[in-house]
């Protein structure tokens, strides 16, 4: 089972236990936030939200709140004596996923059988 969720402007797919880097999320290390905004979720049959599957919640807990990589930006114009160097560190926080919720009352259903004028004729000739 797994589901797309949107996570402060980003998608990610995301399954029971894992541990991911996101943007900066409000809330202390250790807190608990919950996402709803599910865009497809996988539990046995498929589930497309338009734009947003009602009903179905992502539990997570803050694990830390860090900084990526710093990124060295550096700009040049040649013969011109324009140099500028900068950097920049984009603040992360990381995330365990305890739970995708909401799928108690929905049963997996199973995608309807196909049929094509030419079975149908078959079945109907026997």
């Amino acid at each position: 089972m797994f589901a797309i969720v949107e996570i402060a402007g980003l998608q990610y797919k995301v399954e029971q236990d894992q541990k991911l880097f996101v943007n900066r999320l409000k809330g202390d290390k250790g807190g608990k936030v919950s996402f709803d905004k599910i865009l497809l979720t996988v539990n046995g049959a498929i589930t497309v939200g338009a734009p947003a599957v009602s009903g179905i919640t992502v539990e997570a807990e803050i694990l830390d709140h860090v900084k990526a990589d710093k990124v060295i930006i550096f700009k040049k114009k040649r013969r011109k004596g324009y140099e500028v160097k900068n950097g920049h560190r984009q603040s992360l926080s990381q995330i365990k996923i305890t739970g995708i919720t909401g799928f108690e009352g929905k049963k997996a259903e199973k995608p309807a059988k196909k049929t094509t004028k030419k079975a149908d004729a078959a079945e109907s000739a026997e």
